[in-house]
């Protein structure tokens, strides 16, 4: 199985948080055990920068996430925001998920067609495939 990990979930697991949940992280788990593609999307990145700059988490996460995408061992992969991605955007309800980055986010998991590891309620009521 495919996973993306929307901004949350991805630093919850690469710092062994009990925030994520036990489904969440077994799925995460069994994918990269399965060698089956893990993404991270690179508007995380963007968003995680942002977190940093407004202290909401350390600077630590941050490095942690840009150490992982980059060791291919981790598991974990970056998908890109291109041309698919904002094609795909509009099937993501604007009134149900208002916030762009998880759009985007939810977008990249049509297209990959990738289960997303998410807490966000929204996002689990938005017609995606989701676990947590």
């Amino acid at each position: 199985m495919t996973a993306l990990l929307d901004t949350h979930s991805a630093l919850w697991y690469l710092e062994n948080s009990r925030a994520l949940s036990s489904p969440a992280r077994a799925v995460i788990e069994d994918a990269i055990r399965a060698a089956n593609d893990v993404y991270v999307s690179a508007i995380s990145l963007v968003e995680t920068i942002y977190l940093v700059e407004r202290g909401r988490v350390p600077i630590t996460a941050l490095q942690r996430l840009r150490s992982a995408l980059q060791d291919a061992a981790s598991g974990l992969f970056v998908a890109s925001v291109d041309a698919s991605v904002a094609e795909a955007i509009h099937k993501i309800p604007r009134a149900a998920v208002p916030d762009m980055p998880d759009r985007i986010i939810a977008a990249t998991a049509l297209v990959l067609n990738a289960v997303l590891v998410t807490r966000d309620r929204r996002l689990q009521s938005c017609g995606i495939e989701t676990i947590w």
